[in-house]
């Protein structure tokens, strides 16, 4: 029989053992729900910006500057939410790349490439969102141009951001696509996330394309980004599950 010396002394053994694994598959957890805690911040301040800045490509000029002026306040948090969504997004690439790229470095570094070229263009377009708010401030140095003028140029800035947006676009789908690869491969997230991140690639791009060559057909493809919903189960799963664990630690 044994005795309660050695019982003991196996007790200590598995409680080290079990610590000792505990820190290990920590530090993944952490860093998942890190990067899904990122991840929403910049999903949640892109949603306010596409929400209460306004996408066109034409209509009357007259009335989109009343629309801006009379809710300058909302436009103005749309357009805070667009700069927090572009410095925001940084950190949540360099996230999911800590969390990723020992699966397959070259997959995560084209992942991360892709989402930071698309920040400067966001910079951009958010500097375009500024304009209107500008043009429509009613500043002394403006009264060199009429109302009707001025009704024109925000209108007109805000046509070239929307379709910066919508070049932009592509790029947030590509992103989609080694980013799916890496979660396919991974042994610690279900592969079904990482087949509908690459799926949810495809609305991006057919708006961004429809947008650029025929833009009055653009919102008509609005409704294919419920495609795009495997985002919001990964956002989900590393908020909630983390990771699993890994295989070893089943048995």
């Amino acid at each position: 029989m044994n005795s309660p010396q050695a019982l003991g002394g196996i007790r200590r053994v598995k409680t080290t053992m079990t610590t000792a694994k505990a820190r290990t598959t920590n530090p993944r957890k952490r860093e998942a729900r890190i990067a899904g805690l990122l991840y929403l911040l910049m999903g949640v301040a892109s949603v306010i910006s596409f929400t209460n800045v306004p996408t066109l490509t034409g209509g009357d000029a007259a009335a989109i500057a009343n629309r801006i002026t009379s809710s300058q306040l909302a436009y103005r948090i749309g357009v805070l939410c667009d700069l927090a969504a572009q410095i925001v997004s940084v950190f949540a690439g360099l996230a999911l790349y800590q969390l990723l790229k020992g699966i397959n470095k070259r997959h995560a570094v084209l992942m991360v490439a892709l989402g930071l070229v698309s920040v400067p263009m966001g910079f951009a377009n958010m500097l375009l969102g500024i304009a209107p708010l500008v043009l429509l401030s009613g500043a002394d140095y403006l009264a060199a141009f009429d109302e009707r003028q001025l009704d024109a140029l925000a209108a007109s800035f805000l046509s070239l951001r929307t379709y910066g947006v919508g070049a932009n676009m592509a790029l947030f789908g590509l992103v989609l696509v080694p980013f799916g690869l890496l979660v396919i491969r991974s042994e610690f997230i279900p592969r079904i996330l990482g087949v509908l991140l690459i799926v949810g690639c495809f609305p991006y791009l057919a708006i961004s394309v429809t947008s650029l060559l025929f833009p009055a057909y653009a919102g008509a493809l609005s409704p294919l980004m419920f495609l795009a919903g495997g985002e919001i189960l990964m956002i989900l799963w590393l908020l909630i599950k983390g990771v699993r664990t890994e295989r070893s630690g089943k048995n």
